[in-house]
């Protein structure tokens, strides 16, 4: 319960300031250009806190946080006195009309490279894009990458972290083959490595671009000696204890934490018989897995967490930069999600990506705790990501949003005359109907997840 909260509260923070920008990019332009705002409310509904303020708008926190709006005083909807006409949003010209439209989503983007250049300039822990081990047989494995290896560049574009790596290689979705720069570990000779895709298949449920592609990073060691036990679960039923170390599963050895996982979850209600370590004493004890339904097979569920060793020290570094580089690095990471983000709508609308990798507010809530409890700089990285991610759905071409406002101002600004109402009001409605599938899609999805 206490972790419900904890994502809930992280992601009303979260949305309240990424609306509070977006609205303010729509109020800063709006009054620049000579409009008068009636009402900046962030959320809806029955308002929790309302101030007028000396210029005339109404600020108001309201009781539903999934959203916010800006009321401008508009002909079209009010009856406004003569002498007050030539503050309403309708009688501006049409580019001013298109300005403001566009300043939310601006301010989104505008508002990442603020939380990245933040984010750098605290400093951010990284790890080298180092390999311990590759997957034999994986994709890696068949495009020459082997352990000790530290990566260096995919295709063309500089990595310097596994972030880097993950990011890189999303954008490969789809495509039959990568190539990677590679710094060999006795030599230190670089080459190029070509590492074909054609069957590179993940599910982000259930694994990463990276260990779905076969490369096992060099970083925290996990152990097999047990960290934590889930109350009441089936490793809490069979008597396990934190610091028992597992040694056999039904008579074989065990040499890695990850066998031990695939093991629990080929195994469903069927009883498992564990020899483990316990301060220096041998025991015998019987694992049941409890059945779990994910999306697409069924698992077996241990309720156990593993022991992690830290990171080694030479891989570790931090990546900090002082103001005007952060400035920079900042732009080149928005930059990089924007051209991400538009590739993977370009893949969800010709098939290449499917649209079970669809999320709503559910996994942004858990995105939003889960990058809070971590600390400030994993909560910037989050804003950044989804503010950017929320600036490019409000440019989709879809009338109820920005994207289809700026739409209709560009048809208007192209044939001189404005398009007729009529036609308008089709346009909303089809693209609330869109909008509200999207949503629904992406809320089933946020639920078979759970």
């Amino acid at each position: 319960m206490t972790g419900v909260l904890w994502n809930l509260g992280a992601f009303i923070v979260a949305l309240g300031i990424l609306v509070a920008v977006h609205e303010f990019g729509h109020f800063w332009v709006a009054r620049r250009n000579g409009v008068r705002v009636e009402r900046f409310s962030i959320g809806f509904g029955k308002p929790i806190w309302r101030r007028m303020g000396k210029d005339g708008t109404e600020y108001v926190v309201a009781m539903i946080p999934l959203g916010g709006y800006v009321k401008m005083l508009d002909g079209r909807v009010d009856e406004i006195p003569p002498e007050q006409r030539h503050q309403a949003f309708d009688s501006k010209s049409v580019w001013a009309r298109m300005a403001i439209v566009v300043a939310g989503p601006m301010a989104n983007f505008l508002f990442a490279v603020f939380a990245f250049w933040l984010m750098f300039m605290i400093g951010v822990p990284a790890v080298k894009p180092v390999l311990n081990d590759v997957t034999p047989g994986s994709p890696a494995a068949q495009g020459g990458l082997a352990p000790g290896m530290e990566i260096l560049a995919i295709d063309g574009r500089e990595v310097r972290t596994w972030e880097d790596v993950n990011f890189a290689l999303i954008a490969r979705l789809g495509e039959e083959q990568t190539r990677f720069e590679v710094r060999e570990p006795d030599t230190g000779r670089v080459s190029e490595q070509p590492v074909p895709l054609a069957l590179w298949q993940f599910n982000p449920d259930e694994t990463s671009p990276i260990s779905a592609l076969g490369l096992v990073p060099e970083g925290a060691r996990v152990t097999l000696t047990i960290a934590d036990v889930v109350a009441s679960g089936p490793g809490d039923a069979a008597g396990l204890q934190p610091e028992d170390t597992l040694r056999t599963v039904d008579g074989e050895p065990l040499t890695a934490w990850a066998d031990f996982v695939d093991r629990v979850q080929s195994s469903p209600e069927r009883p498992m018989e564990l020899v483990v370590d316990r301060a220096g004493q041998t025991l015998s004890l019987t694992l049941t897995p409890e059945r779990r339904d994910t999306r697409d097979r069924v698992i077996g569920y241990a309720g156990l967490a593993p022991q992690v060793l830290p990171v080694p020290e030479q891989y570790r570094f931090e990546l900090r930069y002082g103001p005007l580089e952060a400035v920079w690095a900042g732009m080149e990471r928005t930059w990089a999600l924007t051209v991400l983000t538009f590739q993977m709508i370009g893949k969800l609308l010709t098939g290449i990506v499917s649209v079970d990798n669809l999320s709503g507010p559910i996994s942004i809530a858990k995105g939003a705790g889960a990058s809070a409890d971590f600390g400030l700089v994993y909560f910037l990285s989050f804003l950044a990501l989804v503010s950017v991610n929320l600036g490019i759905i409000n440019l989709l071409p879809l009338p109820v949003l920005d994207g289809g406002h700026l739409l209709f101002y560009l048809v208007e600004a192209v044939t001189g005359r404005p398009v007729p109402e009529k036609i308008q009001e089709i346009g909303f409605k089809i693209g609330a109907a869109l909008l509200l599938m999207l949503m629904g899609l992406a809320l089933f999805n946020d639920f078979a997840r759970l």
